[in-house]
């Protein structure tokens, strides 16, 4: 990979970076966006997913030599900052952005084909939390993440960033059957676990323990509303954290560590 010194904000060859924080319009254009020296570093040595090319400062590009010599088939173009920011449309994080192309769907039940632990999504709509997640899954060996349609893209430049590059390696896939694909984990041999705030649910731990020698896939619901009641019913265990009453809930990132960090604890999974 050579780097192109490029000081005009008109050249074409920066046209995939241009106002990058309108999410529909990269979207249409079949792209995501990377944003952040460990994130464009993740993109280039871990992930699967096509990079296009790279744009930095001249002080990112000092920082990121390794990888640049490691892709020779990716370009990049090295600019100012102030063109950086103004091709961007935002004060770019650390001078650092890459395009990459957006992959092609990819069915759930092929994506969880040789899954152990899964993650499953419904209506999950802040892209921090989406991101938070997939850090939480990517840390805790997650083979897969699933997703209604309903929840925020994982590869919203937002939650990509939150996600410190995760999101760009753990494998993900839409369910667009819903609720009716958490049946037909269950179909596979999978536990499925709804993570509830209802104190009616068993603790996490005792829940846990239950499932110890089958795959399973945690199922985490919407930020104010939780899982849905057809989603609820779906499952073929719940779940609880318990809290002191000053709270009625964790926020959803928080929920899906504890719970994948019980589901791993003392060698379980």
């Amino acid at each position: 990979m050579h780097s192109l010194l490029i000081d005009d904000p008109l050249d074409p060859r920066l046209n995939d970076f241009r106002n990058v924080p309108d999410a529909e319009l990269v979207r249409r254009r079949g792209i995501f966006v990377a944003e952040g020296r460990l994130v464009v570093r993740r993109l280039l040595t871990e992930s699967t997913l096509v990079a296009r090319s790279v744009m930095l400062t001249d002080t990112a590009r000092e920082s990121m030599m390794d990888v640049i010599a490691l892709r020779p088939d990716v370009p990049v173009y090295v600019v100012p900052d102030t063109v950086m920011d103004g091709v961007a449309g935002f004060r770019v994080h650390r001078g650092c952005l890459a395009i990459g192309e957006y992959p092609s769907a990819r069915s759930w039940q092929d994506v969880i084909v040789v899954a152990r632990t899964v993650v499953v999504l419904e209506r999950i709509a802040n892209a921090d939390n989406v991101g938070g997640i997939f850090r939480c899954a990517a840390a805790f060996g997650v083979d897969a993440v699933l997703l209604d349609s309903d929840t925020t893209d994982p590869l919203y430049r937002k939650a990509i960033r939150t996600s410190m590059g995760a999101a760009l390696v753990v494998p993900f896939a839409r369910a667009e059957h819903w609720p009716a694909a958490l049946g037909e984990l269950r179909a596979r041999g999978f536990a499925v676990v709804a993570m509830t705030p209802a104190h009616s649910a068993p603790e996490l731990n005792t829940t846990a323990t239950a499932v110890a020698d089958r795959p399973i896939a945690l199922v985490l619901g919407h930020e104010g509303d939780g899982l849905s009641g057809p989603a609820l019913a779906a499952c073929e265990f719940h779940a609880r954290i318990r809290v002191t009453s000053t709270v009625d809930s964790l926020n959803v990132a928080a929920a899906a560590a504890i719970a994948l960090y019980e589901c791993r604890r003392d060698g379980r999974r």
